[in-house]
């Protein structure tokens, strides 16, 4: 068990409808919660776990994306991978980056989430906890209870050994994806064309009993929409 996480990716070329207003004249990544843009928050926890290597995927108003990301001095370096000419969403996403992507697994991380790490630094622990011969994605995920300003029925089951399985339809499950995942290149071979969501990956995985979860013991915010600002910052600024 254990893994060295050579690069991550970050989520970071959604429209942001649920942001707007502020995505009007931004895009979501570079809305400002407790101080920083939403991306820096990300990327302080991703060098704080010492990864030497950062690919940010951009698409709605790219350039400022991309300017910002320039003029970070950050211990890693930064690849954009440029989705202008078509929005591929999630899977999608992690495809067109795969060949700017180096190691595995690789960490691919959410824009619009904000966590602080409980006993252990979050991203070391998905990595201690990563097992390549029964793993294709490990994913962070927080108890329903705990994840502040989310909304929904919770997104999966998890059984005493970490496996994951969906919440049926019409129940709720009691644990919430936080955005936060290691993959394995075995989750992307074989996928789809174009523009699709992880959750055709994670299905597949799901049905070979590869997709596994890990609970997080911090706080995780969930920081989507306008209204989620201002508690979080009171959060993070109580914790």
């Amino acid at each position: 068990m254990s893994a060295k996480i050579e690069s991550a990716m970050v989520m970071a070329a959604g429209i942001g409808k649920r942001m707007r207003p502020l995505t009007a004249t931004r895009p979501k990544p570079l809305v400002r919660v407790a101080g920083k843009a939403l991306i820096d928050h990300s990327l302080d926890r991703i060098e704080a776990a010492g990864i030497g290597h950062v690919v940010v995927n951009v698409h709605y108003l790219a350039d400022a994306l991309e300017a910002h990301l320039a003029a970070q001095k950050r211990n890693f370096t930064i690849a954009v991978s440029d989705e202008r000419s078509q929005l591929l969403e999630t899977g999608g996403g992690m495809m067109k980056a795969l060949p700017l992507l180096t190691g595995d697994p690789i960490l691919i991380v959410n824009s619009d989430n904000i966590w602080t790490d409980g006993p252990q630094d979050s991203i070391r622990n998905l990595a201690r906890h990563w097992d390549d011969a029964k793993m294709d994605a490990l994913l962070l995920v927080i108890r329903q209870a705990s994840a502040s300003g989310h909304g929904g029925k919770g997104d999966f089951h998890m059984d005493p050994n970490g496996q994951l399985s969906r919440r049926k339809v019409g129940r709720v499950a009691p644990f919430v994806y936080t955005g936060i995942q290691l993959v394995s290149r075995r989750l992307l071979v074989d996928a789809p064309d174009g523009p699709f969501s992880t959750n055709i990956l994670w299905d597949r995985a799901i049905a070979a009993g590869r997709l596994y979860g890990l609970s997080h013991m911090g706080q995780w915010f969930d920081v989507g929409a306008p209204a989620a600002i201002a508690p979080t910052e009171a959060a993070l600024t109580d914790g």
